[in-house]
């Protein structure tokens, strides 16, 4: 795996980490070695054009996962935007009988996890360093809400 590094621009140093997951349209088994390659492909061409990284790509029956690092200019909705329409567009032009099991023109469903992660940890390094700053008697905490995840 590749490993993230500081992004550093005009105005602002970044590490920006996404872990996104997208299905195959339908959850139709697609993936093969002439799509994983496809996609890979595509992926590191939209890592030369745009200023995203992917440091992980990897594949499952019905679907995809991506780390990609960014910066903070482009939106997570853009980078997935990105990611799902010049893949989707390639693969279905490049392999057409992806397209034959798809019945027709979308490679990728509708919907995608993303989540994000930062180099030097989770939300419980991020919180024991924010508590850890200054003297430990002038720390107060001013809010703490219990992560929530709900699907659907």
């Amino acid at each position: 795996m590749a490993e993230s590094k500081y992004l550093h621009t005009s105005h602002n140093v970044s590490v920006l980490l996404y872990h996104v997951v997208c299905t195959a349209k339908y959850r139709r088994v697609v993936f093969s070695e002439q799509v994983d390659e496809l996609v890979r492909e595509v992926c590191l061409g939209i890592a030369e054009r745009y200023e995203m990284s992917f440091l992980e790509i990897g594949t499952d029956r019905n679907h995809m996962h991506f780390l990609i690092q960014s910066v903070p200019t482009y939106s997570p909705t853009k980078i997935v935007q990105t990611l799902k329409s010049l893949t989707a567009r390639h693969v279905l032009v490049r392999a057409p009988e992806v397209k034959k099991q798809l019945w027709g023109g979308e490679f990728w469903g509708r919907g995608y996890l993303m989540t994000t992660g930062g180099q030097h940890g989770n939300e419980y390094v991020i919180a024991a360093y924010i508590r850890n700053q200054g003297q430990e008697q002038d720390y107060k905490q001013l809010h703490k809400q219990p992560l929530q995840l709900e699907l659907f």
